[in-house]
């Protein structure tokens, strides 16, 4: 599935004064990370932006926003900016700018850990 390459530019643009960017396709769209952490993309036509769980319901309220639904679930922390809202360089840049400040801030102890696993049991021991 493709991602739309004018959102893209614009979203380049947006973060042309930042060196510590990285481009990922990922998920059948485009992600932009700092540090190796995401903190927007593009899925289809919209603008995927991390916003935190602290400021989820603040990012809702605003024009264009709705809850990410990926997977048919909604995940905190996370919004689509509908194409309406993402039309120029000044309208993507505001989001642009919370997602990486939001991953900015995060400790390297925010980060999601990848779990664990034990070895399987040999038979017959306990």
């Amino acid at each position: 599935m493709a991602y739309d390459e004018n959102l893209a530019e614009r979203i380049r643009r947006a973060l042309e004064r930042r060196a510590d960017i990285a481009e990922k396709k990922m998920f059948g769209g485009l992600a932009f990370l700092s540090g190796g952490k995401m903190f927007c993309g593009i899925v289809k036509d919209e603008l995927m932006v991390r916003v935190g769980p602290e400021r989820y319901d603040e990012a809702l309220r605003r024009p264009y926003a709705r809850p990410m639904d990926f997977t048919g679930r909604p995940m905190q922390g996370y919004v689509f900016v509908i194409p309406a809202g993402c039309g120029t360089v000044e309208a993507v840049a505001p989001w642009v700018a919370w997602g990486a400040d939001f991953v900015a801030g995060m400790s390297e102890r925010a980060r999601p850990r990848a779990r664990r696993r034990r070895p399987p049991r040999r038979q017959g021991t306990k």
